[in-house]
């Protein structure tokens, strides 16, 4: 699925394995991982470089998409073409 994609996948799982890494899992079968240690933390997401923050994050299934305290979300369609370009299984996560 590519950016524009009419419809994103369901995202039904999102577990923190470490870090700013997380595993995220849809409903079509991908999985992967969000890796997001190299990220430039500005505006909302500053607050995020925090693991202790950033590892406090919930799914929000009707918004499709994760969440942290602060406010902070990511796209559904970004989180999908993540785990879709870091492809991931459960013995090859860590």
């Amino acid at each position: 699925m590519a950016w524009g994609d009419p419809v994103t996948p369901d995202l039904v799982q999102a577990t923190w394995l470490g870090g700013h890494r997380i595993r995220l899992e849809f409903e079509n079968g991908c999985a992967g991982i969000l890796d997001m240690g190299r990220r430039r933390w500005r505006g909302v997401f500053e607050p995020l470089q925090d693991v202790t923050l950033f590892r406090r994050f919930r799914l929000r299934r009707e918004w499709n998409t994760i969440v942290w305290p602060t406010g902070a979300d990511l796209a559904p369609e970004y989180l999908y073409e993540q785990a879709s370009n870091n492809p991931t299984t459960s013995d090859t996560e860590r």
